[in-house]
């Protein structure tokens, strides 16, 4: 007997990302598996009296996007948190934290998101004073947008038992003020995990960034709180049509609500969560590692790659770099692990066929990095275990070629670039450096030179929305002219948030594209994305359905 659809999708502009086969008019979904994608005719053959049908409009269809670097314990907290994006100067920062203030009478730690390191003013550092000058009375903290610095009042300092200071560890740091107590700035997590313990949370969605470890004792109060948060996160990304999440901190924690979600149905996205290495940690730890990727093994949830810190980020000045700041001359920093930690671990981790996925933002830190590759290739022969580096917004031109050659990722964020339509174009490129601009958030230089590259948001760093991305991926403006054009074509784009994405986390043979027999995770747009002007594609492009494992999981 003929299979019939469950779903067909007709009337669209159907982009596969199949090489093979790039254009097509209709697609057709039964179960969890793509059954066809051909013409209109081909595929309404394929209807039966239970098939649900889905009018694209003349609007796009493609895979579901891959977001291949995000953070979703703490993006989805942050949608219950004051959002500060684009909030600048002392009174416009007072107005959101008495108004948010007002708003949640009940909560112990009061926190931001999305606080610009210049959000009171280019030449004057936020301190715990003009925070405690807006809320004396309560605990309130508000992070970076890069989530690597934070900024406390007094009392939430007093509370977390860091007014005094603390040591908190290499490359962590509670800055000290000429009064000889904090002056509120908090770098690096083991500096503002006290204070984030403080929260209804309890901080449990920092761990997996801060030292992936478990939290401990958690009421079954508690664990629903967090199932549910975690649940509303998963759901608002489906919203921007996202069907695959590469996680980017994780613990068995995470892991086991996952699961928890997969078992009832009501995972909306398939996941993807590391174990998280820390400098702290043996390296007899990387065997619980390769025992996640054994339980947790499924198309919906894996736990089967090592995420590492190598450095922190470019504004804190906390980024490892090769010849110091563009204004800090000499000042390079210090990388979280020392070169024969590293190499130890990505040599162990390649052995045992784990992924290993590096923050690397500073030269240094992506040299370091790939130095580690390097030594685990020469110890255990070329694997194909597609190793990543993260970020990388500061490369010396010495390291481009060396990607290509090892087979190493770049997973890059285009919505990070200062002056595009997230961030600021200042103070970031002082801090590079003039000389050094060529080489920096070069994702076209990446491409050119034979890495592969693929694209992501870095939820709740940026907004989640792939549009976003995609737009400051085709408009990007140089800083100055002369610079080398670092845009990406529309294709490249779409191809780097799908296909690549799906390569990067070896399932290429079963998702990426829209093919007969590979999962059904598609996403049908608002628009024809092609049609639309690169500069309004943020603005005016949208899910209209999102559909994953043949599960409709968002419907405009």
């Amino acid at each position: 007997m003929a299979v019939t659809a469950d779903i067909i999708i007709t009337n669209g502009r159907v982009l596969t990302m199949d090489k093979a086969a790039p254009r097509a008019e209709a697609v057709a979904l039964a179960g969890n598996r793509i059954l066809a994608v051909g013409s209109e005719a081909e595929v309404n053959a394929l209807a039966g009296s239970n098939t649900q049908r889905i009018d694209a409009r003349g609007a796009t269809v493609m895979p579901g996007f891959n977001e291949a670097h995000m953070h979703i314990f703490p993006g989805s907290v942050s949608l219950r948190q004051l959002n500060l994006h684009g909030v600048l100067g002392f009174e416009a920062l007072k107005s959101a934290i008495l108004d948010y203030a007002a708003k949640n009478p009940d909560e112990p730690l009061l926190m931001g998101f999305s606080a610009d390191y210049s959000i009171i003013s280019l030449t004057e550092p936020c301190t715990r004073h003009h925070l405690d000058a807006i809320l004396p009375d309560r605990p309130f903290m508000m992070f970076a947008p890069d989530h690597h610095t934070a900024w406390a009042n007094s009392m939430a300092l007093e509370q977390a038992g860091l007014l005094q200071g603390k040591d908190v560890g290499v490359g962590n740091e509670v800055v000290m003020g000429p009064d000889g107590l904090a002056n509120g700035e908090l770098r690096e997590g083991n500096a503002f995990g006290p204070v984030a313990a403080l929260a209804s949370t309890g901080g449990r969605e920092e761990l997996g960034m801060g030292t992936g470890m478990d939290p401990e004792h958690v009421t079954p109060e508690q664990y629903a709180l967090d199932r549910s948060i975690l649940k509303a996160g998963l759901e608002y990304c489906a919203s921007w049509g996202v069907t695959s999440i590469q996680n980017f901190d994780g613990n068995h924690y995470q892991l086991r609500l996952m699961r928890d979600l997969e078992l009832a149905g009501e995972l909306p996205c398939r996941m993807r969560i590391p174990y998280h290495m820390k400098n702290f940690m043996p390296l007899s730890d990387l065997d619980k590692a390769a025992e996640w990727k054994k339980e947790f093994a499924t198309d919906m949830l894996r736990g089967d790659f090592v995420k590492v810190f190598m450095d922190g980020v470019l504004d804190s000045q906390t980024a490892y770099m090769l010849e110091g700041y563009g204004d800090r001359p000499g000042y390079t920093f210090e990388p979280l692990f020392t070169p024969d930690a590293f190499n130890a671990i990505a040599t162990k981790a390649d052995a045992l066929g784990l992924q290993v996925a590096v923050h690397a933002i500073g030269s240094a830190a992506i040299r370091q990095t790939l130095d580690g590759y390097e030594a685990a290739v020469k110890a255990n022969g070329k694997q194909d275990n597609r190793h990543r580096i993260e970020h990388i917004e500061i490369i010396h031109p010495d390291d481009i070629p060396r990607f290509a050659e090892f087979g190493i990722v770049a997973s890059m964020q285009p919505v990070h670039y200062p002056g595009g339509t997230c961030f600021p174009a200042e103070p970031t490129p002082a801090k590079i450096g003039e000389d050094r601009w060529d080489y920096a958030y070069a994702w076209r230089t990446m491409k050119e030179a034979g890495a592969p590259v693929v694209f992501a948001s870095d939820w709740p760093v940026s907004p989640v929305s792939p549009f976003q991305c995609i737009q400051d991926a085709l408009t990007r403006k140089p800083w100055k002219e002369g610079l080398k054009d670092q845009r990406f074509t529309l294709e490249e784009a779409l191809e780097a948030y799908t296909a690549i994405g799906a390569w990067v986390e070896f399932m290429e043979d079963r998702k990426g594209v829209l093919k007969p027999g590979y999962l059904a995770d598609v996403v049908v747009l608002t628009k024809d994305i092609e049609a639309v002007a690169a500069d309004q594609i943020m603005d005016t492009v949208r899910p209209a359905v999102t559909i994953c494992d043949g599960r409709i999981t968002f419907q405009a």
